[in-house]
């Protein structure tokens, strides 16, 4: 009898169990406020008017970063927002193609409660060397003496001979555009120290020296190719297709990777320029524009204080121009934590802990999600499988979700790079089509600082081909007297006997002559300023006579 009753207890319980749970909530897809991301105990969404507080996708490499950033991607182009995106080994450009139903895909899907449908998505690709997409160029002066000096590994005092070289380019008004225009800029700086001194401050030989070595390697490095016009107009970034979808710009950045602190400069430069162009819209329903750093390690490496300040300026202000920040990096330490601090919607991939730098890693990145009492953080980091996410989303007031395990959906468009073929056919349909493709070269520093030589070094200081002003008719018996006494001699002619008597005769009359003339006219003017200036004209009307 007991025994039954036991049995009865027990066959009870799975039944009170599965009458308790409650029904799994349905998942929303593209209804223009939400991304739908993931799904664990319940869906995971990105709100679209939350997505500009920015974000942080980290993880260790293989556990599926470039997945979740193409998910994300994808979500932001579905309800219209532009993104731009790194694409470090090019597998993200398989986001331009329409996606297969591979059958894990399609069981993931499945489990997820959402039907798998193949897409594709609008894409521009683009290049900093031409190569693979358009060509990506920002003038000298725009990338602005700091992010140049971060890019040139320069000293605090070279810094300041660069900043120099800019200031005396604006007062001179001697455009910087490429960087023959600063190569030239810094010569002239250099010839001209003695004076430029007096006004800017002091200015190094050595230093310019270095600054030169310096631009050398960088232009060896292909840099040469970035820097000049047509300069990119940010607003091509920021386009929707005919069917009211957001267009993804890809950089082609595998070459790029060589350089790597071309890299994070270049993509510092688009941040400041977003921040300085675009106009401040508060908190919009959705996002002008999400921007995709990558390896997001090589922005903060070595970066010195001044330069890390701006970057947290940037990201700070730049969310109410409308624009998202998302940082993607494989360890979590790699953003500074005045940085991190400004990164509201989080995605953690699995961390592997074997070293103590990877440990501390591990509650570094559990520390700043909000806790969850059902979950270990720190230890569901390192349990993670491929595909597999800690997410904490921003909510409606404001405030970072609890965070939640889920795995992530599969992307609609294809996984892995698109062919070279393919890659062509994309960029011949581009909407910036011939923009940006031919190189333009402008008269600016270079070329007008050439001109100023060529007019020094022409006859009398005029430019080649303009005669020289004669001085009417006193400067041609001026100089006919100073042929004939020798006064236009070449430097060490020997004069004649003759010659040598005029030519004391000459200066004795000459000397009385200015002496009168200056005489009466620094009574009317006034002081040695009248006889200056006296002296001035009388010299200017007698010509060559006065040749030495």
């Amino acid at each position: 009898m007991a025994k039954s009753t036991a049995k009865s207890k027990s066959s009870a319980k799975p039944a009170a169990k599965t009458a308790a749970k409650p029904a799994a909530p349905a998942v929303v897809l593209d209804d223009g406020k939400t991304i739908f991301v993931g799904k664990g105990t319940k869906p995971e969404y990105l709100t679209l008017a939350l997505a500009n507080r920015h974000g942080l996708v980290t993880g260790a490499t293989g556990t599926g970063k470039t997945v979740t950033l193409q998910v994300l991607a994808e979500g932001f182009s579905r309800n219209g927002v532009p993104v731009f995106a790194a694409d470090i080994k090019g597998d993200l450009s398989g986001i331009a193609a329409v996606g297969e139903p591979k059958e894990a895909f399609v069981q993931r899907a499945k489990e997820l409660g959402i039907e798998y449908q193949p897409d594709e998505f609008p894409v521009v690709f683009w290049d900093l060397y031409g190569e693979q997409g358009h060509p990506i160029r920002c003038t000298v002066a725009e990338m602005g003496p700091l992010l140049l000096s971060r890019l040139l590994d320069l000293n605090e005092t070279q810094e300041g001979v660069l900043n120099i070289a800019f200031r005396v380019a604006d007062d001179q008004g001697l455009a910087l555009l490429d960087l023959k225009d600063l190569r030239a800029m810094l010569a002239f700086v250099s010839e001209q120290a003695a004076e430029i001194q007096k006004q800017y401050g002091n200015v190094a030989g050595a230093s310019i020296g270095s600054i030169q070595r310096q631009l050398l390697v960088l232009e060896n490095q292909g840099a040469d190719k970035f820097f000049g016009e047509p300069a990119l107009d940010i607003n091509d970034f920021m386009r929707t297709d005919r069917d009211g979808r957001g267009v993804i710009n890809l950089l082609a950045a595998d070459k790029l990777m060589q350089n790597p602190r071309l890299y994070a400069t270049f993509l510092l430069w688009m941040l400041s320029e977003l921040f300085e162009e675009l106009p401040e819209v508060g908190d919009p329903l959705r996002p002008k524009l999400v921007f995709f750093f990558d390896e997001a390690h090589l922005l903060f490496t070595d970066a010195p204080k001044a330069l890390l300040d701006k970057i947290e300026q940037v990201v700070r202000l730049v969310r109410s121009k409308g624009v998202g920040v998302y940082f993607v990096t494989q360890n979590p330490l790699d953003v500074p934590d005045k940085v991190a601090a400004q990164l509201g919607n989080r995605v953690q991939h699995a961390l592997r802990a074997f070293t103590p730098r990877d440990q501390k890693a591990v509650r570094a990145a559990a520390e700043t999600f909000r806790q969850n009492p059902d979950l270990d953080t720190a230890t569901v980091i390192t349990e993670l499988g491929k595909g597999e996410a800690l997410v904490s989303f921003l909510e409606g007031n404001g405030t970072p979700s609890m965070v939640e395990r889920c795995f992530v959906r599969p992307p609609s468009a294809r996984v892995g790079p698109v062919t070279p073929q393919e890659r062509q056919a994309i960029i011949a349909k581009s909407p910036v089509k011939g923009k940006y493709d031919t190189t333009i070269d402008q008269d600016s520093a270079f070329e007008k600082l050439q001109n100023r030589t060529q007019d020094a070094n022409a006859p009398g200081g005029t430019a080649q081909g303009e005669p020289a002003p004669t001085g009417g008719v006193l400067g041609n018996l001026g100089g006919m007297l100073g042929d004939l006494f020798g006064m236009n001699r070449a430097r060490g002619q020997v004069l004649s006997p003759t010659q040598r008597v005029a030519r004391e005769v000459t200066r004795s009359v000459t000397n009385r002559v200015i002496g009168g003339v200056a005489g009466s006219i620094g009574k009317s003017v006034g002081g040695s300023m009248g006889n200056t200036i006296a002296r001035a004209i009388v010299r200017g009307t007698l010509g060559g006579i006065l040749r030495r």
